[in-house]
């Protein structure tokens, strides 16, 4: 964590997840507090394979370089896993767009037969 390896005593450490959700979209929020930035330093989508696996765009919103896209297949076959999809920037965190700001990172249904869908996303405040 380049630059954030020691966190102040005015530092808060987030973490969310979205709980399991089937065929639905799963929604993971790091909220925003009066005075502080939210930084996201990396989130994982992890989930059950559909009927018919679908490639999703997984976004992050409320980032300071404005919404970030990325893409998530979903296996076809309802007892399979998918291949989660981990996203690690604890070397350069990103930034809310501004104090007070939520970042959310958000995964939309994975299609027919998808019985779990999973975000976690973990970051900090200050």
């Amino acid at each position: 964590m380049s630059g954030y390896s020691t966190f102040s005593a005015t530092t808060d450490q987030l973490t969310s997840s979205s709980g399991n959700v089937a065929n639905a979209t799963a929604t993971a929020t790091l909220a925003g507090a009066a005075g502080k930035t939210t930084y996201i330093q990396g989130f994982v989508v992890s989930g059950s394979g559909a009927t018919i696996g679908l490639p999703v765009t997984v976004t992050v919103t409320g980032t300071v370089g404005g919404t970030m896209h990325f893409t998530y297949c979903a296996s076809s076959g309802v007892l399979l896993g998918n291949t989660p999809m981990v996203i690690d920037l604890s070397g350069s965190p990103i930034s809310a767009s501004a104090q007070n700001t939520s970042i959310v990172v958000s995964c939309p249904a994975l299609g027919l037969g998808c019985t779990n869908n999973t975000v976690i996303a973990y970051g900090f405040q200050i």
